[in-house]
């Protein structure tokens, strides 16, 4: 809906998914961007379609008068000044827009008196150029009606709860023009696939909004009293949590027994596999690997080879609030050099930006006169925005034309259409449901990493300390010798050279074991290497 209600939005979508063809699309988690894209050009054809109407209206009148039609362009001008700098959002901009705002409006009701009393009067103008006058902002007025008319039609039409499954139906699907029917099978090839072409900047791009990523490490000690130790693989860990996640989705038993329904988002946790592919060096979009025999092979070998470029992870998703609040966590675990390392990537995708889920009532919420009225205010401005308009709608077309790029080499997704639309923060209970799912997903995460240590024949004491800490909100640190470190917000520390080290707790609670070669970092991403994989 936010491609009908705001502009920026929906040029954002159009360049992003249409115009820059050669990037990857990011996973859309809960959404079609098809049918987003699809909406959004017809958002854009009926905006075009009326800008059209209106600009000519405009110079058939100010043909028809003698440019006398043309003076109510300076009130208008006022007006889309006063709107571009209430756009701006800056508190300093509210009150130079406000006065913007008044100003227009005086100015529009003191031309339009003079217009009407010359249509009886004859004076200071002709009578038929003020009713000349008249009839083409009354003409004007009924355009700027009839396309808010036509858009709220679409919201409640195709975009209804009733119709938008029917997406054969849609008519914004069967438009759009070759290029869009081009693209949109190509869009839903890559949105939901397992397999992630990703921009080395932006590698979780339409995840949502990182929280608390845990980079965790512990040492691989056998454990004296197991008979012997199996090798331990990075499948056969992921193997071990795989099932205890799938637990969370049964209901209580209590409630299952009385025959209650039970309605935890928990219950349709979701659950795969993908591989992180970066889009550099791959020749043309559509070549990429997305066929199923592509995607299972790259699982295959990435799951144990611990790359920088291509990885794998587990991930886990849960959908709340009809799909408008989206958390994913991604897990992924390395035995290499007898260590394991555990890295869980946490994100949050909030729900959708409240005035798009308002728009269908933010459009039909007047009285037949309130909406005229509307209309009539749009009137002094609607030829500067139509001009406006055709204008970005001219050089989209020449930069389509001369941009190059269906030929330009393949680029990862810049930005995520989901994230685009979300709100900036969500409720206090939407906020108690990401907590709820993260401990959940990653206390299950934890005991199957522990019970696979246990099951291979290796000490399991000092992983469940380090998740203690994390728990706790703390930081494990196994070993310091000559060195001095400082935890916490504001925490700071030094050290004098032969002098005694401080063992002031700065905030955090640290771990009092010695064990070798362990560390942990919580709310940072994992440092990646340089180098280069092989990901072919």
């Amino acid at each position: 809906m936010g491609t009908y209600l705001d502009p920026a939005f929906r040029d954002r979508v159009i360049e992003e998914l249409h115009l820059n063809e050669q990037r990857f699309v990011a996973p859309s988690l809960g959404l079609d961007v098809a049918r987003v894209l699809a909406h959004a050009l017809r958002a854009r054809r009926i905006e075009l379609q009326w800008a059209g109407a209106i600009l000519a209206l405009w110079a058939a009148g100010a043909a028809l008068t003698r440019g006398l039609l043309l003076i109510f362009a300076l009130p208008g001008l006022l007006i889309v000044l006063a709107g571009w700098g209430r756009a701006r959002g800056a508190p300093r901009w509210r009150l130079p827009a406000s006065l913007l705002r008044c100003a227009g409006g005086l100015l529009s009701a003191g031309l339009l008196f003079l217009v009407l009393r010359a249509a009886f009067t004859g004076h200071p103008i002709r009578v038929w150029q003020a009713w000349a006058v008249l009839v083409t902002l009354a003409l004007v007025g009924v355009c700027e009606r009839a396309r808010r008319d036509q858009l709220a039609r679409a919201l409640t039409g195709s975009l209804s709860r009733e119709a938008f499954p029917d997406a054969a139906a849609d008519p914004a699907e069967r438009g759009g023009g070759p290029r869009f029917q081009r693209l949109k099978d190509q869009i839903r090839l890559e949105q939901h696939s397992p397999l992630v072409m990703y921009h080395e900047a932006r590698p979780f791009c339409g995840a949502g909004e990182a929280r608390d990523t845990w980079v965790l490490a512990v040492e691989l000690k056998p454990d004296d009293l197991k008979k012997e130790q199996r090798p331990l693989s990075n499948r056969a860990i992921l193997d071990s949590i795989r099932p205890r996640l799938e637990q969370l989705r049964l209901p209580a038993e209590h409630a299952e027994r009385a025959g209650l329904t039970v309605r935890d988002r928990l219950r349709r946790l979701e659950i795969d596999e993908c591989v992180f592919l970066p889009a550099e060096g791959e020749r043309s979009r559509a070549e990429a690997p997305f066929h199923p025999e592509a995607v299972a092979e790259h699982c295959a070998r990435a799951v144990e080879e611990g790359g920088e470029k291509r990885r794998h992870f587990l991930r886990i998703r849960v959908g709340g609030w009809e799909e408008e609040l989206v958390v994913t966590v991604f897990v992924r675990v390395h035995t290499q050099g007898r260590m394991l390392v555990l890295e869980i990537a946490p994100h949050v995708l909030l729900p959708v930006r409240e005035d798009f889920k308002e728009a269908p009532h933010s459009l039909q919420r007047n009285t037949p006169v309130g909406r005229a009225a509307e209309a009539a205010l749009h009137v002094p401005g609607s030829v500067l925005m139509s001009l406006y308009l055709m204008g970005r709608a001219v050089m989209y077309v020449l930069r389509m034309l001369t941009g190059g790029y269906a030929q330009a080499l393949p680029d990862g997704p810049a930005l995520s259409v989901r994230e685009l639309g979300s709100a900036p923060d969500g409720s206090q209970f939407q906020t108690m449901d990401v907590s709820r799912y993260l401990k959940s997903i990653q206390d299950r995460v934890a005991n199957g990493v522990r019970a696979a240590l246990a099951d291979f024949g290796y000490q399991t004491g000092e992983f469940v300390q380090q998740i203690n800490n994390i728990s706790n909100g703390g930081v494990h640190i196994g070993r310091v010798e000559g060195s001095t470190f400082a935890v916490g917000e504001h925490a700071s520390a030094s050290t004098t050279a032969g002098g005694p080290v401080p063992r002031e707790d700065t905030g955090a609670r640290e771990g009092t074991g010695r064990q070798e070669g362990s560390v942990l970092q919580k709310g940072s991403e994992p440092q990646e290497g340089r180098g280069s994989d092989d990901h072919e």
